[in-house]
């Protein structure tokens, strides 16, 4: 009898977790498994602010995939997913022939989504995996040393413009501030010439997070040196400059950095499979299969799964993500074995939101907050359980972050 099929597009938590813990559950001869991924390493997004700023390696973020799977239990496969065709079960990828399954779990998570301006996909800049964060840390101490070697100096070259105020904004707002210090004494620019300016279309920053989290945030960041410009509305990007209007005024800010990372949708590939919601994400049920097929799981950033009675949907953070990986494995298990399956029901800790080594902030399930070094270190602990549920103590000495205080 031929063995079941299973496979895993993409490598991020979602699929790297499930991988995980489907070899960990399945024999051999159970089922047959492969894990696509379009690189040979799996990274950790919650350190992208961190390499894109610099304050980190590439190296300390990439975990090479053939260090967490069992190579007589998982095949995998290094390529590209080009189509999903659920009628013929079957995968085009972009190298490799196609495959064919019996079981798809998708994680292919999300993709940036380029913001309706002019200019803005020629001249704007995104975080959203590791050659990216390090194009952007390359582009920084290429303006920074270009500054200097220039008879005609570019003041846009030391402006750094972020666009939006979501997490990815911050963190990496609070990651320059530590960074450019170091870049002023590298390239020996005066480090009062360089600015850091946060433009947010709303009236008020952070306004995700509580009152008091939102007022430490701000007045770290501001005393760092980040500034806030609010009530803005994008026009224009090029490539000195940006142009945005306030209070019914159109202002040109000349910077040769534009980065805009609050833009994303899920991978277009799902599209072949569930159609997008407005959010452009998947709605999946509470099993974690979408809504039109029972042998095709979804997880992750690129899932919405909507709590009981669909008053709102849960929000796709690592943790969430981890615990959706163990209700897929538990699930497949379960479809092989005709067994009964499981609703995800996840179990929040709660938040922690870095502004910058030593810096942060944080809010748990019981309301309590935490700011300053001990958020930080709440984060760092978060990161830390991760790495350990993972690959265990080996992979978290190996990848860990120690740098606690």
């Amino acid at each position: 009898m031929k063995k079941p099929h299973i496979v895993i597009l993409g490598a991020g938590y979602g699929g790297i977790m499930t991988t995980v813990k489907l070899q960990k559950s399945l024999k051999v001869e159970d089922a047959s498994i492969t894990l696509v991924n379009n690189h040979d390493y799996h990274y950790q997004t919650t350190w992208l602010h961190e390499n894109a700023a610099g304050t980190i390696h590439d190296e300390k973020t990439r975990i090479p995939i053939r260090d967490l799977i069992m190579n007589k239990k998982v095949s995998f496969i290094p390529d590209t997913v080009v189509s999903i065709h659920p009628e013929q079960k079957k995968i085009k990828l972009k190298e490799n022939d196609c495959l064919y399954y019996d079981i798809l779990v998708i994680g292919l998570g999300i993709e940036p989504a380029i913001p309706n301006i002019p200019g803005a996909e020629e001249y704007s800049l995104t975080v959203h995996d590791i050659n990216s964060a390090r194009y952007l840390r390359e582009h920084l101490e290429f303006n920074f040393a270009s500054y200097q070697n220039e008879k005609e100096k570019d003041p846009g070259r030391l402006n750094i413009v972020l666009a939006g105020s979501g997490y990815p904004v911050i963190e990496l707002a609070g990651e320059l501030a530590n960074r450019i210090p170091e870049l002023c004494k590298a390239y020996d620019v005066e480090k009062s010439l360089v600015r850091i300016i946060n433009l947010e279309e709303s009236s008020h920053v952070f306004s995700q997070f509580d009152s008091q989290l939102a007022e430490y945030a701000m007045n770290s960041l501001t005393s760092r040196g980040i500034e806030f410009i609010t009530g803005v509305t994008p026009k224009e990007c090029r490539e000195d400059r940006i142009v945005y209007e306030k209070d019914h005024k159109t202002k040109h800010l000349l910077t040769r950095t534009i980065i805009c990372t609050d833009s994303v949708q899920a991978s277009s590939v799902l599209e072949d499979v569930s159609a997008m919601n407005s959010n452009g994400k998947v709605d999946v049920q509470k099993d974690m299969r979408t809504m039109e097929h029972d042998n095709i799981f979804v997880l992750g950033s690129a899932a919405q799964v909507f709590s009981e009675g669909r008053q709102c949907s849960y929000p796709p953070t690592v943790r969430a993500t981890v615990q959706q990986s163990a209700v897929v494995a538990h699930n497949i298990k379960a479809i092989l074995n005709n067994e009964e399956i499981i609703h995800f029901h996840p179990s929040f800790l709660g938040t922690a939101t870095s502004l910058g080594h030593n810096d942060g902030i944080s809010e748990g399930t019981n309301g309590r907050k935490l700011f300053g070094w001990k958020a930080a270190f709440m984060k760092i602990m978060n990161e830390n359980r991760y790495l350990l549920e993972l690959g265990g103590p080996s992979l978290l000495m190996k990848k860990g972050k120690f740098n606690f205080f």
